[in-house]
């Protein structure tokens, strides 16, 4: 019978990604047959009886979801302050789904969410530059050179984010605003404020129109769709690049 290393069990079961299976284990988290296994490289059967935090492990169908996610929600499954949450959104869903990346509280734009775990690894890991896309009204009037500082790679947080790609769309002399374009392949905490913050233009308002092959269509704020097999291997292919 074959033999797998325990966190990924646990990533293709749609618990966590492999990173975060691998911190439940280090936590204590994880029985494998009554037995709290905190180390790892472990491997496990399918005869082997799995808990995460005492609740047995089942195996789900893999579901993929992609939502419009509005302002004003967390990009998180649960939240200790009482605050609406993405998983709110999907109330039809009963499969136990996790956000794939994250958006900022007051950005909006796509989101996936799946319970699959190596997906989720995969379209996440900064090594696959699945490219995201941004559009971010700004306050000022940013020149073309500014817009070149984003696209060479800016530091912040005392590391130089990887080249991008920026134009301006529309500008607004009389307010004083600008609607620009951002193209990243990193996923930095609050990485697109803190770029155009850096050439000194702060956000005032920042939506994701793009995540690799996927955008918007067809959606408002709040709605969602599930993903079809092409687009899930479109997205697969694109992270492997």
């Amino acid at each position: 019978m074959e033999e797998v290393r325990l966190q990924k069990v646990l990533a293709q079961s749609g618990v966590a990604s492999r990173r975060k299976s691998e911190e439940l284990i280090s936590q204590g988290a994880v029985k494998v047959n009554g037995k709290i296994i905190t180390e790892m490289g472990v491997k496990v059967t399918k005869k082997d009886l799995i808990e995460v935090n005492g609740i047995p492990l089942t195996k789900e169908k893999n579901v993929y979801f992609l939502l419009y996610k509005p302002r004003g929600v967390i990009s998180a499954v649960s939240d200790d302050k009482g605050r609406k949450v993405v998983i709110d959104l999907l109330p039809g869903v009963k499969e136990r789904i996790f956000p794939v990346g994250r958006l900022d509280y007051d950005t909006s734009g796509l989101l996936l969410l799946t319970n699959d775990g190596e997906f989720m690894n995969k379209i996440t890991h900064p090594k696959n530059e699945v490219p995201k896309v941004y559009v971010a009204k700004v306050k000022g009037l940013p020149s073309q050179k500014d817009l070149m500082k984003l696209e060479k790679g800016i530091k912040i947080d005392g590391r130089r984010t990887a080249p991008a790609k920026a134009w301006g769309l529309s500008r607004d002399k009389k307010a004083e605003t600008a609607i620009v374009e951002l193209t990243i392949h990193e996923g930095r905490n609050h990485q697109v404020k803190k770029m155009f913050d850096a050439i000194g233009f702060p956000v005032m308002k920042l939506k994701r129109e793009r995540l690799g092959t996927l955008d918007l269509s067809g959606l408002s704020p709040g709605q969602y769709r599930s993903l079809s097999a092409n687009e899930v291997r479109d997205m697969l292919n694109q992270s492997t690049m």
